[in-house]
């Protein structure tokens, strides 16, 4: 027979359980992205976008090496989200939707996931697609923000929820070279998409 402290407890451990199922099944926040991606700005990057042969799913480039993609690849994987299968599996659905520029006839789980124009039309296609503007307050904590830089060279990068020494620009996590960095670099360059993306409905 159990006891009434007994029943107090289970029920106790039985309501934390259940609690614990609740967060769980909620999924991934824009908070535990950010804190993700501030853990990638601990790490040596030497930048490195070369092809090279990785396992699927779940494949990465060696650790030490990486691009702006890398960041947000990492950031992800690390909340439960691997964007080299999801990239892949909808290129593999509507190969046609995205971007042709590399001249391939098929999808390819080296490296499709690493180009940014590839992560821009799969969040357009999967997230939101928010408006670009030049006003900081638009841009979350956990968005993603892509450019064009100089060159002609597309860029993207995770919103923060620290800000810029003056307090009015959210910082972005991004490696523009010199491995994952935190910088005040959100209207430095052309901004050519604003997303929102936390994993599969």
């Amino acid at each position: 027979m159990i006891g009434r402290r007994s029943r107090g407890s289970l029920m106790a451990r039985s309501l934390v359980l259940l609690g614990l199922s609740s967060l769980a099944a909620a999924g991934p926040s824009e908070r535990d992205l950010v804190v993700a991606a501030l853990e990638r700005t601990k790490h040596v990057v030497r930048y490195d976008g070369s092809y090279r042969s990785i396992p699927y799913p779940g494949g990465d480039v060696p650790e030490n090496v990486g691009v702006c993609t890398d960041v947000l690849v990492r950031s992800y994987r690390a909340i439960g989200i691997d964007l080299q299968r999801l990239v892949h599996e909808d290129m593999s659905a509507d190969f046609d939707a995205y971007p042709r520029n590399w001249g391939l006839s098929r999808p390819d789980t080296n490296i499709d996931h690493r180009r940014v124009p590839n992560l821009r039309r799969f969040f357009e296609r999967h997230g939101e697609s928010l408006e670009v503007s030049n006003d900081p307050a638009d841009y979350r904590p956990g968005d993603i923000v892509s450019w064009m830089l100089p060159g002609n060279n597309p860029h993207i990068g995770i919103v923060t929820n620290e800000k810029s020494a003056d307090g009015e620009r959210p910082l972005i996590v991004h490696n523009i070279g010199l491995g994952p960095k935190k910088d005040d670099m959100l209207f430095l360059f052309e901004i050519t998409g604003h997303y929102r993306y936390l994993g599969p409905e």
